[in-house]
């Protein structure tokens, strides 16, 4: 999907609008916001850098705020059924309807400040009841508006709505999701985003489920995604980060190596997009890891040229330094 990829210009973030994902901070992973290896839910330590592919922009959410996630009462008990069925759902989302590879994502950028496009307004016209067209179309573009300025939390409480008036519009399920990505929501943003999956059949939010699963602590479920998607495949931009979010929880779990086999840059070309940075980014961290540190320091000053600004440079320029 590559609509309103303006909406995050200024961020880093795997959103409904066109843009990249925002990773975990693990510690030794990609540069970006999010949770704390110790404790799975630290707020933003650096900012993220502005890419091409996904939507939005946010921080991270407090340990509180997971917490509180999970609710209480009759709605935690759903929420917790929901969770038993994640894996059959996953598997689920891992078949394309036509059992083809999945499609190249349809969605066009649009700019949130306008009116829904034409094709959001269609998607929602085929999948909702007469009567609840209107109300759902409404309701959307405020969530829209919420998101692009930063409001996940407003955008979250009118997606529900939405939700509750449209269940079947893929373009709700999807910004549900990443607003609940953006919040810290994580079993609330990978069911949506897998619903997403598997209303459109686009691998388009892979590497955002994997981010979750890493927040969540489930290696043995990133592992799963990540064959799925090798499986399914997706455009470039997608496959970037997907290697990206995967290299670093190899970082994760110390497969030094295999993050290294994963990212390493055949060769260092010139104007390098964003998402190539990423890339390189972990690259470095898993040479300095394997020892190699003429190797990492050699990526660290190519991501310095083409982006002095890189988030993370600090950290990556400490790990590399020895080989200087």
């Amino acid at each position: 999907m590559k609509w309103a990829a303006q909406w995050a210009a200024h961020s880093r973030g795997y959103d409904p609008l066109g843009e990249v994902p925002q990773m975990t901070n693990r510690g030794n992973g990609a540069p970006g916001r999010g949770s704390d290896r110790r404790d799975g839910a630290g707020r933003a330590r650096r900012d993220a850098a502005s890419s091409d592919r996904v939507r939005g922009q946010g921080s991270r959410s407090s340990g509180a705020d997971r917490q509180a996630s999970k609710g209480s009462g009759s709605g935690g008990d759903r929420r917790r059924t929901e969770d038993r069925s994640d894996k059959s759902r996953g598997a689920a989302a891992d078949r394309h309807p036509t059992g083809a590879a999945a499609p190249a994502p349809e969605r066009k950028r649009w700019a949130a400040e306008g009116d829904l496009p034409r094709w959001i307004q269609e998607e929602v016209g085929r999948v909702t009841p007469k009567a609840r067209i209107q109300p759902t179309l409404e309701l959307l573009q405020t969530a829209a508006k919420a998101f692009a300025g930063g409001k996940h939390g407003k955008a979250l409480h009118l997606l529900e709505e939405a939700k509750e008036l449209s269940p079947r519009t893929a373009t709700i399920r999807e910004l549900l999701g990443l607003s609940a990505y953006r919040l810290g929501r994580w079993e609330v943003a990978l069911r949506e985003l897998r619903t997403f999956r598997r209303l459109t059949g686009e691998s388009t939010h892979m590497p955002v489920e994997m981010d979750v699963l890493r927040a969540l602590d489930r290696p043995a479920d990133v592992d799963e995604v990540w064959e799925a998607f090798r499986r399914i495949g997706g455009e470039r931009e997608t496959e970037r980060e997907a290697r990206v979010v995967y290299g670093s929880h190899l970082l994760d779990v110390g497969k030094d190596r295999e993050a290294w086999e994963l990212t390493n840059p055949r060769r260092i070309g010139e104007s390098p997009q964003e998402s190539e940075l990423r890339v390189w980014f972990v690259a470095a961290r898993a040479a300095a890891r394997l020892g190699d540190r003429r190797t990492g320091r050699r990526i660290y000053e190519a991501i310095q040229a083409a982006a002095p600004g890189f988030p993370g440079l600090d950290e990556l320029d400490r790990a590399t330094a020895a080989a200087s």
